[in-house]
């Protein structure tokens, strides 16, 4: 064995010349000295250099020519950000109404009218959180208010039954589904950086921070269902992000004020009215 390695080091520190003479008169142009593990360890160099350059040809470049999801999940970044600006104008054109009619009355002479509190405050564009909030709310009243939605709701949800969803995690279940209790979803404990992943197919239609849940990653799938993961400790896509079922969405975590622990809370919404995911997950 020890022949063999020294034999095999003797290979590759033994010196070469690598000698460029002219074809005809064999005048020596050029003298090149070298050892095997000099070559060896300049094609590494290149390989990894090759290797990297592909890299990142494949994630930019070659991403935008070949991958057909890029351009709808750009036009869709595009559509909210132009929703967004839509809404912005629209409430400035609203407040320069106000203005033109206020104006209108004081040169008729006209009395002023009794202004409301809400109208002598600057409204501003909601931001995510707050549009995330506002929706996450209407769900909740709206449940609240159902009365016997719960008995209806059986029915309505059977053709959930007929789709395969994939677990986003397998743990143990800490606390259930119970509406009755402001508990719109089920908390699934797992292991530290467990990976989160999507039930289904669909877009991401909110993915950013709030004050009581952390990392917050919502996918709207087909047929008015949508899928929230909160607590995460990061999010692995972002707002417009075209994925499908089984990707990687987020790392479980304990972000937020609302949580005692490492844990998902996972929520699933259908037709405006959430469902229990026990039902038609298996955690």
């Amino acid at each position: 064995m020890a022949k063999i390695k020294k034999t095999l080091s003797n290979w590759l520190n033994a010196r070469h010349n690598l000698i460029i003479q002219n074809e005809e008169n064999f005048s020596e142009k050029a003298t090149y000295k070298f050892t095997y593990a000099k070559v060896i360890f300049l094609g590494f160099i290149v390989f990894m250099l090759l290797l990297t350059v592909a890299f990142y040809l494949v994630n930019t470049v070659l991403k935008q020519w070949f991958d057909p999801r890029y351009t709808s999940q750009q036009n869709r970044i595009e559509l909210v950000e132009m929703r967004r600006s839509l809404d912005s104008l629209e409430i400035e054109l609203d407040e320069r109404d106000n203005y033109i009619q206020n104006i209108k009355r004081i040169l008729s002479g006209e009395p002023d009218e009794p202004v409301e509190e809400s109208t002598s405050v600057p409204v501003q564009a909601e931001t995510p959180n707050e549009r995330f909030a506002e929706i996450d709310s209407s769900f909740k009243s709206e449940f609240e208010t159902g009365g016997d939605f719960l008995i209806n709701a059986v029915d309505e949800n059977l053709e959930l039954r007929e789709i395969y969803f994939f677990s986003p995690i397998t743990g143990y279940i800490s606390a259930p589904f119970n509406p009755l209790e402001d508990h719109y979803g089920i908390d699934v404990v797992a292991k530290k950086d467990e990976p989160i992943k999507s039930i289904a197919d669909g877009t991401v239609v909110f993915a950013d921070w709030t004050q009581n849940d952390g990392y917050v990653i919502a996918v709207q799938h087909g047929q008015n269902l949508i899928s929230i993961y909160k607590h995460n400790s990061s999010l692995a896509k972002e707002l417009g992000a075209i994925i499908t079922a089984g990707d990687i969405v987020a790392i479980i975590g304990n972000t937020g004020e609302r949580t005692s622990g490492p844990h998902l809370h996972f929520e699933l919404w259908y037709d405006g009215a959430p469902v229990n995911p026990e039902e038609f997950i298996s955690f």
